[in-house]
């Protein structure tokens, strides 16, 4: 897309996401990935986009500070340390870089994400 300002519209609803295969580290289920991409910058920083996942459980590590919108579904973030963070739509976490943890998914989940 080339744009002084890349956009997607109907991000919430949108029907054309792309394939991003299974949830890699996987604990419990098979996740299954779909997204759109809306912006990736030099180095791939930032990126920015669409993120769709099925319900199943995996291991994340965030590698660099992320702002999640959720706007579908549920789901929980357990950190390492034992903190909780449970989403559903019109949730917006801020995950910093370095964040570790799992993910449970509960209810097919989407949401709009920044790394920055």
């Amino acid at each position: 897309m080339t744009s002084s300002a890349p956009h997607l519209y109907q991000a919430s609803t949108r029907t054309d996401l792309v394939d991003w295969g299974a949830q890699s580290d996987a604990l419990d289920g098979a996740s299954h990935s779909t997204g759109r991409l809306v912006h990736k910058g030099p180095n791939n920083q930032p990126e920015s986009g669409i993120w769709m996942c099925t319900p199943g459980r995996w291991r994340l590590s965030i590698p660099r500070d992320e702002l999640c919108h959720f706007v579908a579904g549920r789901a929980s973030y357990r950190s390492d340390a034992g903190e909780v963070v449970e989403v559903a739509a019109g949730t917006v976490v801020m995950f910093p870089a370095g964040w570790t943890g799992e993910c449970t998914v509960h209810e097919t989940m989407r949401n709009v994400y920044m790394l920055a």
